[in-house]
């Protein structure tokens, strides 16, 4: 792995890599304070899975301290204001639904589209990391398959009665992500994080919690096309 960061010539001091990781750096630290903050309002809606999702946000907010570091490390100070307005779409169709009861738009929002951006993102950054953040997000990583896990299970068990707000929600939601890879894609870049394998993992990872669910390969390929009014 080292090598092949090596082969992009990063330098991990330059003023170009610590100002595009300035922006890297405060989405991830964001997006797993929002989803510390959505397992808890999920444990309030779901009563029953309470103890596991309290325990899922609290892992979360282990990652948020572990991405911190990686900042601290590279001494780079995360621009939060801009990560806030980056994921303010997603934010805001979570605490809606959340008001409103939906569980399922919530879970969909949550454990398919954050988690799935998460892990593709985290499995494209590892390979060109520095070596302190490579090992932080190796480690955040597996656990984010099991967030992942939690909202597979609970759709597939509640399938049928989901179908229909599933499809809304994704029609709803996944064009943001793709908004929302657009605006990253120039500072991945200088990461050495290529958008077009950002938009291929992400796909492959949310294709296949849609077939886990219960999605047919006809309707993965329906729902997957929404998030091209985004593009």
């Amino acid at each position: 792995m080292q090598q092949l960061a090596a082969e992009f010539e990063i330098d991990f001091n330059s003023e170009k890599y610590k100002d595009a990781y300035s922006r890297i750096n405060a989405i991830v630290i964001e997006g797993e304070q929002e989803a510390h903050e959505n397992y808890i309002t999920l444990a309030q809606l779901l009563p029953k899975s309470q103890e596991e999702l309290i325990r899922l946000s609290k892992m979360e907010s282990r990652h948020k301290k572990g991405f911190e570091a990686c900042g601290r490390n590279l001494q780079v100070t995360p621009d939060m204001e801009f990560a806030k307005k980056f994921f303010l779409g997603l934010h805001e169709n979570f605490q809606n639904a959340a008001a409103e009861g939906k569980v399922v738009t919530c879970l969909l929002i949550q454990s398919l589209i954050i988690e799935c951006f998460a892990i593709a993102a985290y499995n494209i950054y590892i390979p060109v990391a520095d070596d302190f953040a490579r090992k932080i997000t190796e480690g955040v990583v597996k656990d984010e398959y099991s967030h992942l896990n939690f909202g597979e299970v609970w759709l597939k068990e509640h399938f049928t009665e989901s179908k229909a707000e599933l499809e809304a929600a994704n029609r709803q939601n996944l064009p943001i992500v793709w908004k929302m890879l657009n605006e990253v894609a120039d500072d991945a870049q200088v990461l050495a994080m290529e958008k077009e394998a950002l938009v291929e993992d992400f796909m492959i990872q949310y294709g296949e919690a849609l077939s886990n669910i219960g999605f047919t390969t006809r309707d993965i390929m329906r729902l997957s096309a929404y998030g091209l009014t985004g593009a």
